[in-house]
């Protein structure tokens, strides 16, 4: 049987980010099924290896920068001849992209992993909506948006991660780990996690505020700070602020461990693993990855509901929740000339140092059984297998039906 040939344009699957781990995981489920056989385009800023990467004989990446034109694709669906496009990020980064959806459609359907962080619905991605055969959404938000208005084309598949990759560790193996990272003196330590970019999206500077009002609060309380935040991020990077100068400023470095290392998955296990819950307050989030990954491991998280978090913190069958959702306090309508209309939501840093306090207040036997909570739902609403499966049948179906069921453009003369 001819194997289906995938074209991926997306970060590079070998790569740490969110898109770019998903895209691993995904391949990697598929290739299980049998039948398939990718081709990637690795995106990045600037990679420090150019060479094409062979991961086997089913999946060849060739990193590039950004992620790439029109020439590319014309000549690589003129060389490759792909059955499929298969497109994931950000659509500002795809508009070229889309502007020749025509001619693309003239070798292969377009596939989309699709997410918009918030409402209201994006009309004016409606021609991107329109160029795309199928339009997987990876946040629950974004596919109620979208079904609404196309519905033929539109299905909820969320991100997933492997149950071998994130998972508990036993309690002498937390301990253990916890001295080696954070030191003796920490090991009774309440810690907290915080795995993100530090961008202004993130509000980094607010997690440090939130930090400095919860130690406050102990202080005055049990007379001790005895908390840590670990920030898994650069604490450099330049589309963020100096968080060692702002944590210095607010004098609670002491009580700030900056994880700076781009680090593999078992590692990353053993930072969610020694922490007591993860956090994410960002004003703007599509889908959220690590608290997803930290639940897995066994640990509640703190998450303001908006966008993909909102189904991740607050269990959709009950609404119970996997830790401590957050309300919108504020919310802001902002916009550009690309994306002329989007809300942002607010969480205030008092709001989420009470949460952490909640938290520390709990003894560990409840705190346990609230991770387990977590871990249980998530292996449920977000299984790995299903994300695979349903992408499976996906790419069966369109592979089999685009060819007739695709209307092509047409002009007309009056």
């Amino acid at each position: 049987m001819k194997k289906k040939k995938v074209l991926i344009l997306s970060d590079h699957a070998l790569s740490t980010s969110g898109v770019g781990t998903q895209t691993r995981h995904l391949v990697e489920g598929l290739l299980e099924k049998g039948g398939y056989e990718f081709r990637q385009f690795g995106a990045a800023l600037k990679h420090t290896d150019y060479r094409t990467i062979v991961v086997n004989d089913n999946f060849i990446i060739k990193p590039i920068d950004g992620f790439g034109d029109r020439d590319l694709i014309r000549v690589t669906l003129a060389t490759e001849k792909p059955d499929i496009l298969f497109i994931f990020t950000d659509p500002r980064f795809f508009i070229w992209l889309f502007e020749m959806e025509d001619e693309i459609h003239q070798v292969c359907p377009i596939v989309w992993w699709h997410v918009w962080d918030n409402k209201p619905y994006p009309k004016y991605n409606e021609t991107l909506y329109q160029s795309t055969d199928i339009v997987n959404c990876h946040s629950y938000l974004t596919y109620e948006m979208i079904n609404e208005h196309f519905p033929e084309k539109t299905n909820f598949i969320p991100h997933a991660v492997p149950e071998n990759v994130f998972f508990p560790l036993s309690k002498s193996d937390i301990e253990k780990y916890k001295v080696q990272v954070l030191g003796f003196d920490k090991r009774d330590h309440f810690v907290g996690i915080w795995v993100n970019r530090n961008a202004k999206r993130k509000r980094p500077n607010d997690v440090l505020h939130a930090w400095k009002l919860f130690l406050d609060k102990i202080e005055e309380k049990y007379g001790k700070r005895n908390a840590t935040l670990i920030m898994h991020t650069d604490p450099l990077d330049q589309e963020g602020p100096n968080l060692a100068v702002s944590s210095e400023m607010l004098g609670i470095h002491k009580n700030i461990f900056f994880s700076r290392d781009r680090v593999e998955f078992d590692k990353m296990n053993i930072l969610y693993n020694i922490s007591d819950v993860c956090f994410n307050i960002s004003y703007a989030e599509g889908f959220g990855l690590p608290t997803l990954e930290s639940m897995q491991a066994g640990k509640p998280i703190i998450a303001l509901k908006t966008g993909g978090l909102t189904r991740q913190v607050v269990d959709h069958r009950d609404n119970s929740e996997n830790g401590i959702a957050l309300d919108i306090e504020c919310q802001t309508l902002v916009g550009s000339q690309q994306v002329p209309y989007i809300y942002e939501d607010y969480v205030s840093a008092q709001t989420t140092a009470d949460a952490f306090f909640k938290l520390y207040e709990m003894s560990q036997d409840e705190r346990d059984a609230l991770g387990e909570k977590a871990r249980s739902y998530a292996l449920s609403e977000f299984k790995f297998q299903d994300t695979v499966d349903r992408w499976h049948g996906v790419l069966e179906d369109l592979h089999s039906d685009w060819k007739k069921n695709y209307k092509r453009w047409e002009m007309f003369s009056y």
